[in-house]
């Protein structure tokens, strides 16, 4: 019929489309998983995610997608950061918290990671917590816990507080711990950040900390954003997801980098609910 065709390739513009939107709400999707909830084969959904990642929509994984990379001077905001990988975020955040003991002090850098550690550290007692995020610092405000904010300019897009007098502030400090987050994370290149000035904020961070962590869920590796904070050799221990590459992972730990793994969603259902790896995190 002289109508099949074109509705046939309608559907699968409709299917494409769609799955783009999976993607986005829920951070990957799995190629197993989009064929149940089109009911289409996986060979048709493998399709999609090629002809998708040749168009630089998505980004094509072993058994799914993910986001499209980044550009390096893309700069998202805090509210569009809390809707990706927020499963990962919680879990990276209870293994982040249980480092931390009594009597210590911790600074936390800005972003949406750190701030799930934070929500995860409100019941520690004896805690002192630096930060330079006004979202972090409201978090606490309610809390035991002894705060510091740094002070210095505002960055809207991250409520992190940036400048000389944030990082003039942190060099009159100790701190017993630093959880970083990141933008990127190339194990060749290093941890980096799309905006100058966190970066800077970020490097006196390091200097002034006896532990840093980086704290990062599996989208982050590979990516690099337009400044770099410092190379991984800087960093003693990676908290991240299981869906981190093997090949990376194992580049970090012969660096002599300590890893930390926690499980990752995955899609379970059309209705998009999530579950986790019954595995459990191993360091």
């Amino acid at each position: 019929m002289p109508g099949a065709k074109p509705d046939r390739l309608m559907l699968i513009e409709e299917r494409r489309r769609a799955i783009v939107e999976v993607l986005r709400a829920e951070g990957r999707v799995v190629v197993a998983e989009l064929a149940k909830r089109f009911r289409a084969s996986q060979v048709t959904i493998r399709k999609d995610i090629e002809a998708l990642h040749a168009s630089g929509k998505i980004h094509r994984t072993h058994g799914g997608a993910l986001p499209a990379q980044e550009s390096a001077l893309e700069d998202r905001t805090l509210v569009e950061k809390e809707k990706l990988y927020r499963r990962e975020k919680i879990q990276i955040a209870g293994a982040a918290a249980q480092m931390v003991s009594e009597g210590q002090v911790v600074i936390l850098d800005s972003g949406t990671t750190t701030t799930a550690i934070a929500r995860a550290l409100r019941n520690h007692r004896d805690l002192t917590v630096i930060t330079n995020a006004v979202n972090i610092a409201a978090e606490l405000a309610g809390s035991s816990l002894e705060v510091i904010l740094t002070g210095g300019t505002l960055r809207k897009n991250s409520f992190s507080l940036v400048g000389p007098i944030a990082e003039d502030t942190l060099r009159r400090l100790n701190a017993d711990i630093l959880f970083l987050g990141v933008d990127g994370f190339d194990v060749h290149y290093g941890l980096s950040t799309p905006n100058l000035l966190e970066a800077k904020v970020n490097r006196v961070m390091m200097e002034v900390a006896r532990t840093i962590v980086a704290v990062c869920d599996s989208s982050k590796f590979g990516r690099r954003s337009l400044s770099l904070i410092a190379p991984p050799s800087a960093v003693h221990r990676v908290i991240t997801d299981r869906n981190a590459s093997k090949k990376e992972l194992a580049q970090l730990r012969k660096a002599g980098i300590e890893i930390t793994q926690v499980p990752a969603a995955r899609n379970v259902s059309s209705a998009g609910r999530l579950s986790h790896a019954s595995a459990r995190a191993q360091q």
